[in-house]
């Protein structure tokens, strides 16, 4: 059993728009997100409202992105990793929307860091613990 772990981050995508494929295909518009933590992929999804109100009508979208333009939106999306540098966790979201029977992507990358992690690392736990309150311009 291979873990997410050991798989590159462009094969993790390629399998989130695997499994959001048929998705895709009923939408016009939308965002793709993909949450990542220590490099590996954990929830991803998309936000969208299919329904969609004109002239006090609701109507749902007839059709969606094309088997093309579902591989051209992969593709880019695997084309924004190289843009990804010195974070492991984050989120990338994909905006896209069908313009003049062309997919348009923008892309957002979003890192996250923690702080708690970052004190552990960097200032391990004083001897003097009690003093928890002390002076905050001392240390900057």
């Amino acid at each position: 059993m291979q873990y997410t772990d050991q798989i590159s981050l462009a094969r993790q995508v390629d399998m989130v728009f695997k499994e959001l494929d048929t998705e895709l295909g009923g939408m016009t518009s939308g965002t793709v997100f993909i949450q990542i933590r220590n490099n590996a992929i954990g929830k991803f999804g998309i936000r969208h409202n299919p329904i969609a109100g004109r002239n006090g009508q609701i109507t749902e979208e007839e059709q969606g992105l094309s088997v093309e333009q579902r591989r051209s939106f992969k593709a880019m999306a695997i084309e924004v990793l190289k843009y990804k540098r010195y974070w492991t966790h984050g989120e990338i979201s994909y905006e896209f929307a069908l313009r003049q029977n062309t997919v348009i992507v923008d892309a957002i990358l979003e890192s996250n860091y923690n702080m708690a992690n970052l004190m552990i690392q960097r200032y391990p736990k004083s001897k003097n613990a009690a003093n928890t309150y002390h002076d905050v311009a001392s240390d900057v």
